[in-house]
């Protein structure tokens, strides 16, 4: 039996970071892009409400959904309700305005944007999954389903709790795999526990994956010389079984030529290419990180409300990848809502609440030297 997506190839063009002319999205690469996107048969196309503050959504208009006819692709976008809204009716007015700035008419894939942690409550307060539902019969959305950041426990609930959604969002790749605080493998087998069909974000783990360090590189090197990192990263993702796509952000025509090299006759990881993955897997497990769990332990009675494993988790993205820029994007993502690290004062409440004994108050002033801007 097919399912939603089944047909659409395994490469989607994730719109989050467009090449820039400063502030400016380069609206003429960003074409060419799109059009060599097309032209080599891939089709779907992912943006949303905050991406480069509204500038993604109004360069899909003008690069794409103005120079191409409708059904010649599939848009998706996000409503996040928890970005600032203060009430219903502001929430549901992102979806009017992602409307506006596309001028797609309808959208081929619509998603709440970001489930997880506190975030999912706003959409059940501000009654956006029934809004949505309503614009689905409407027939301003085709497909309306949610992206998600918790644990595999979380993904279920709301699965269970809201059974009409029609697909996932998932961050998925091979390093975060086994990974205690992402948990993409028990993510991805809950959704096809649902039946729901996967579109996989971070495939290349916002970019940490096509610069690996020496010891894991040498590996994907002897296996195959003749292909990027990055390639290794999306073909592992894209031979998952009922993925509707599997997006890469993609900011510069080498990018893409690259990605679509790789996927435009698409082959699922050999038994002989997925043992290189699985050694590199345990390089990358070998380099010493911060051994957080995400059991949040340390963040119970936290009188500054610090956000130590997201801390660390962005911490790690430095220690082990060396990808600094990633890691303070992932800091300041990470502590918008939360304390941070220069804000620890020292109590020691954590540490005497960490299972893995981990030194925290030491870890965070070093986290906070080197991530805060």
């Amino acid at each position: 039996m097919a399912y939603i997506g089944e047909t659409i190839p395994k490469l989607g063009f994730g719109l989050m970071r467009l090449p820039m002319i400063g502030e400016e999205v380069d609206i003429e690469q960003t074409k060419q892009m799109v059009d060599l996107f097309l032209e080599r048969g891939f089709t779907y196309f992912d943006t949303a409400y905050g991406y480069l503050n509204g500038k993604s959504e109004e360069a899909a208009k003008e690069a794409l959904v103005d120079r191409y006819p409708r059904e010649r692709f599939q848009l998706a976008t996000k409503l996040p309700a928890w970005a600032g809204a203060k009430n219903a009716e502001e929430a549901q007015n992102m979806f009017w305005t992602s409307l506006e700035r596309t001028g797609a008419g309808y959208f081929d894939f619509y998603l709440l944007h970001n489930l997880g942690d506190k975030r999912t409550q706003v959409f059940d307060d501000y009654g956006i999954w029934d809004f949505l539902a309503e614009q689905k019969n409407k027939g301003r959305i085709k497909h309306l389903g949610f992206s998600f950041h918790d644990k595999a426990a979380v993904l279920d609930e709301v699965l269970k709790k809201h059974p009409d959604m029609e697909f996932v969002q998932l961050q998925i790749n091979y390093a975060d795999w086994k990974s205690p605080s992402i948990e993409s493998r028990k993510c991805y087998e809950v959704a096809r526990k649902h039946n729901k069909p996967i579109i996989i974000m971070e495939p290349v783990k916002g970019g940490s994956l096509a610069t690996l360090p020496e010891s894991a590189a040498s590996v994907f090197g002897k296996a195959n010389p003749k292909v990027s990192l990055s390639s290794w990263a999306i073909r592992y993702a894209a031979s998952l079984d009922g993925l509707i796509t599997v997006l890469s952000g993609m900011s510069a025509i080498d990018q893409m030529e690259d990605n679509l090299s790789s996927m435009e006759s698409f082959q699922p990881l050999s038994p002989e290419e997925r043992r290189a993955v699985t050694t590199v897997q345990e390089v990358l497990e070998s380099i010493p990180s911060i051994p957080c769990t995400d059991c949040r332990y340390c963040m119970e009675g936290c009188p500054q409300d610090i956000v130590i494993p997201q801390i660390f988790r962005a911490m790690n993205t430095y220690l082990v990848y060396k990808n600094l820029e990633g890691a303070k994007g992932s800091y300041m993502w990470e502590t918008r809502d939360g304390g941070k690290s220069s804000e620890c004062i020292e109590c020691g409440q954590c540490e005497e609440a960490c299972p893995q004994h981990i030194s925290i108050i030491a870890e965070l002033k070093k986290a906070g030297t080197l991530l805060e801007v």
